[in-house]
């Protein structure tokens, strides 16, 4: 035996486990038997990947059973699972979260900073409470355009009633794009019986998901926003004319 391998004792220090929990997953069919050397078992870095990947499944809330269905279907690879999982869970914010205080917030938006508009914040995400007065701004770009559109006049009430609109209509595009991933690359991978020559191009396609949406989007809201200004103030410069008539 060489030194990668691990008694069950050993296996259960190295995984965080109980040697009772490790006979379980065993009895389940969860973990693969171990070599057997002279009446003792012996486990290896197959058994301890594993083992970290069901703990892995159960802090993101899967029961035992799901994970065995998960393993079933996908053959038993815990290191192609883990790549899935590692590129749907990746965090797509690029901004470094940021604190504000009360105090900090009034002096950025005056006296339109009310208990009521910061409650407001809260409901739809742009502001987190931390206790203390004091609160994380997940993505701080939109405390600051929401300073930008208030110095331009628009009251902060308004601007943060576009901002819970325009969340709305994003979870609506948002869905359509993963229902598009899930039709038509996800579905023809499952139905192929998760083919293990295609995990990559699959992993590729989910991490590429979001900026490709998001390029997307922008593209689309560019030609509808030149559009819809122009349309606009075309019709408030027939009024105008019209007026002076």
């Amino acid at each position: 035996m060489d030194e990668s391998t691990l008694t069950i004792e050993q296996l259960a220090a190295e995984s965080g486990m109980t040697v009772r929990n490790i006979r379980a997953h065993r009895a389940r069919g969860l973990l693969d038997a171990p070599q057997v050397r002279e009446r003792i078992g012996y486990y290896g870095p197959e058994h301890l990947d594993r083992l970290r990947l069901i703990v892995q499944m159960q802090s993101d809330g899967f029961n035992l059973r799901a994970i065995g269905r998960l393993l079933e279907e996908t053959k038993g690879r815990p290191e192609l699972l883990l790549s899935l999982k590692q590129a749907v869970s990746m965090p797509w914010e690029t901004e470094q979260p940021r604190v504000f205080t009360r105090e900090e917030l009034r002096a950025r938006f005056g006296e339109q900073s009310t208990a009521q508009t910061i409650e407001h914040a809260q409901q739809i995400g742009v502001l987190v409470a931390l206790g203390d007065d004091r609160f994380r701004a997940p993505i701080p770009s939109s405390i600051d355009a929401a300073e930008e559109v208030v110095r331009r006049g628009v009251p902060l009430g308004h601007a943060l009633a576009l901002t819970a609109k325009l969340q709305e209509h994003c979870r609506a595009v948002a869905r359509e794009f993963v229902q598009l991933f899930l039709e038509d690359v996800w579905q023809p991978f499952a139905e192929a019986g998760y083919p293990e020559e295609r995990w990559s191009e699959v992993t590729e396609s989910i991490e590429r998901l979001r900026p490709l949406s998001s390029q997307a989007l922008l593209a689309a809201y560019q030609m509808t926003m030149s559009q819809e200004v122009e349309d606009s103030f075309g019709r408030e410069m027939e009024r105008l004319t019209a007026r002076r008539r």
